[in-house]
């Protein structure tokens, strides 16, 4: 039971394991992105309209914002949110999912970086886009932004950051 535990958290586990294992590790990425966008959306750079989702999932109360405002905002939110899940992000993939070694641990870091900076941009301009023109609630163009960016990101991160 443990060898085959050790095997699966190895890096040498089959491909299937290996993407369980990344849709794991993202969940957790995703839950800690989220986490920090709603704190900072909700204390930081105020971005939740009275009628979002999570305000009345939580029975809070938000003040009314200007779309235009909101999604600055929301894009600093997001940002901030980038910068620690994706730290977190890079060193779980690191540890249980994907082979370094196909660069320079620093060239690793910056091209994970440099990868997950893209599919942010590409993501948080859809979620600003989505607020901005067509007055869509900030958690579900939050959504739309998270589900972009993943698609980009196992792409990348497989098959040309990491080891296969």
């Amino acid at each position: 039971m443990i060898d085959t535990l050790k095997k699966h958290l190895s890096h040498d586990a089959h491909p299937l394991v290996q993407f369980i294992k990344y849709g794991v590790v993202g969940g957790m990425s995703t839950a800690v992105h989220m986490v920090v966008f709603f704190f900072c959306g909700w204390f930081l750079f105020p971005c939740l309209g009275e009628s979002d989702i999570f305000v009345k999932l939580l029975g809070l109360s938000a003040p009314e914002i200007n779309e235009t405002v909101r999604a600055t905002r929301a894009v600093y939110s997001n940002a901030v949110a980038f910068l620690v899940s994706n730290t977190f992000c890079y060193i779980l993939n690191t540890l249980f999912v994907f082979r370094s070694g196909r660069h320079h641990r620093a060239v690793e870091f910056m091209l994970f970086f440099g990868v997950s900076g893209i599919s942010m941009a590409i993501g948080t301009a859809i979620q600003t886009v989505l607020i901005a023109r067509f007055a869509m609630q900030t958690t579900l163009a939050f959504i739309a932004n998270i589900i972009s960016s993943l698609l980009i990101n196992y792409t990348m991160r497989k098959f040309f950051i990491f080891q296969n």
